[in-house]
């Protein structure tokens, strides 16, 4: 560990008895239990918000990584590199096993409770005050002959402390789609075509009218109403639920990095999921229905998520994002794998339509 995280160290009421680097953060072994000492984008304004919800969850009885403060009361810490740092709880487990399909139906049930209790609600007297540590700051005010530091009070504005809404899945498809033409459209005024502007041409059509058809049902089915009804009732979703972010420990499950959560349709989650791991199992059946019946053993799917889950999968999700990574990438050379992504999702496409028409016809 640098001198500079060391310091950061040195600001939190933590008696640390070792440390070790692990993928992009540091894992601390204290006194006080495991923690995590991560690098972080995450805003001022929506680490409160963080904190707030995984303090929720971990007094439910969820094992998550909720922030720690330190002892000036502060959720991010800035080393002297200008490196922003978030302290969280941490557990002694392994990260789900793509290769362990009981590692993969414990994350969908758990999925299944957190979806049954997670819902935001405007924070009560006792939560507004735990964030009386928030509410001073020091403020620089300069003068024609001086500068001097004061002290003054600072009141959250409660009304902003609330997640953000998940954008409207249709008028995201749409968009979607557009990019796709756009990347098309580009792509034919080259004259000289590498690999992966070949093939993106060459199954471009079958791809978009995919999509459109998707895009197009998506507006006759009841998704939309799916959709008001889920911000109106205020349903929060993980926003980056995968294998990757969920521990198994021998008798419970840990999940992680909830930075993305946000009010919406709750099976967005299923839908990440499901997806990500069925790419990794070309679309098998067996598994794909046995992840929707672990998640079901805990919350039944109503008719019109299992329409909207259905219609998600359905969507070319990989060739588009592989389309969106290529239209901000340096054209004059991009990676093999670019290629190998494209053709996979293009290759994948009838394994996918087989498996949905077993699973959810």
């Amino acid at each position: 560990m640098r001198e500079y995280e060391m310091e950061v160290l040195e600001k939190y009421e933590l008696e640390v008895n070792s440390t070790r680097r692990i993928r992009g953060a540091f894992y601390c072994d204290t006194k006080e239990g495991t923690m995590l000492l991560k690098e972080t984008k995450i805003s001022e304004r929506r680490v409160p918000l963080l904190y707030l919800i995984l303090n929720r969850l971990e007094k439910q009885g969820y094992l998550v990584d909720t922030p720690v403060f330190s002892k000036e009361g502060n959720l991010v810490q800035n080393s002297r590199d200008g490196t922003r740092y978030l302290m969280k709880k941490w557990y002694p487990g392994e990260e789900c096993n793509l290769k362990r399909e009981e590692d993969i139906f414990r994350a969908a049930r758990k999925l299944g409770e957190l979806h049954l209790e997670f819902q935001w609600y405007e924070p009560d007297l006792q939560e507004k005050e735990i964030f009386q540590k928030f509410q001073k700051e020091e403020v620089q005010e300069i003068s024609q002959n001086t500068q001097q530091s004061v002290c003054e009070e600072k009141k959250m504005d409660w009304t902003k402390l609330s997640p953000l809404l998940s954008k409207n899945p249709l008028e995201e498809m749409k968009r979607r789609n557009r990019e796709m033409k756009k990347v098309r459209s580009f792509i034919r005024k080259r004259v000289a075509k590498n690999e992966f502007e070949s093939y993106y041409l060459k199954h471009y059509e079958e791809i978009a009218w995919q999509a459109e058809k998707v895009t197009e049902q998506i507006e006759r089915s009841g998704c939309q109403n799916l959709y008001e009804r889920s911000i109106r009732e205020r349903k929060m979703l993980h926003g980056d639920y995968n294998y990757h972010n969920v521990m198994i420990l021998p008798e419970n499950e840990v999940i992680t990095n909830f930075e993305r959560m946000r009010i919406g349709i709750q099976v967005d989650d299923l839908y990440y999921l499901l997806r990500k791991v069925m790419e990794k199992y070309h679309w098998k059946q067996k598994t794909g229905q046995n992840i929707l019946e672990a998640y079901e053993s805990v919350r039944q799917l109503k008719p019109d998520e299992r329409e909207y889950l259905c219609l998600r999968l359905a969507y070319p999700e990989k060739f588009w994002k592989t389309a969106s990574a290529y239209s901000r990438s340096n054209k004059a050379w991009l990676p093999e794998k670019s290629v190998e992504k494209l053709q996979t999702a293009v290759e994948q496409t009838k394994e996918k339509e087989v498996f949905l028409r077993e699973v959810f016809e």
